[in-house]
């Protein structure tokens, strides 16, 4: 396997902890968003649609999504279950990541993507250029809000946002939870329950990568 990487954005951050958690250490890239490296002519002959992470697997198949990636690695590695065991628990991890992503992920790029300098002319991932929309991110920092609100309530009901185990939505969440600082956001200090989930998560070894 080789494993395309960058350092400082989430997606491959949540591709990175998924990885570790399995033990797995595959041949890895660096690839400067900073530096625009995702759109030079060599990258995009490995994933043309120039995002990051990509995991070329032992067969040679570039998966450049994580939820591809995820399913991939869960197959070639099965232990720990990141995915789920029984068909009620593989339903539940798949439905929380889509949330996690929609109302957590989304929002948060809505938000930094809209507005930060580094940003302009390219406010949605890949090849192609788009302007910086504000009220988009006017709208992202409103959906944060509501997202650190829909955590605490979830994860005031069960240990993790699937369930009983860490799971692949745990990474997600968490990764986008940390990378809201980037809009000045954190986990309010009333939501005990939420801090406590993203202590016991922080304290992994896939979490310090």
């Amino acid at each position: 396997m080789i494993f395309y990487d960058c350092s400082t954005a989430p997606n491959p951050r949540r591709a990175r902890m998924f990885l570790a958690e399995k033990g797995l250490a595959p041949e890895s890239h660096d690839i400067s968003i900073a530096k625009g490296a995702q759109l030079s002519a060599e990258f995009r002959a490995v994933n043309p649609r120039a995002t990051i992470p990509v995991l070329v697997t032992d067969a040679g198949t570039a998966l450049t999504e994580n939820l591809g990636i995820a399913a991939y690695l869960e197959a070639h590695t099965p232990e720990p279950a990141l995915m789920g065991l029984t068909p009620d628990e593989k339903g539940l991890v798949l439905m929380w990541n889509s949330i996690v992503e929609q109302q957590g992920g989304m929002p948060i790029a809505e938000a930094l993507r809209n507005t930060h300098p580094a940003f302009k002319d390219r406010a949605i991932p890949g090849p192609d250029n788009h302007a910086q929309l504000p009220e988009l991110a006017e709208r992202g920092l409103a959906r944060v809000s509501r997202f650190f609100d829909l955590l605490e309530q979830r994860l005031s009901e069960s240990p993790y946002l699937a369930g009983e185990e860490f799971t692949l939505a745990d990474i997600s969440a968490f990764v986008f939870v940390d990378f809201a600082r980037v809009i000045k956001q954190r986990i309010p200090e009333e939501n005990k329950a939420t801090l406590a989930w993203h202590a016991a998560i922080q304290a992994r070894p896939s979490a310090q990568l």
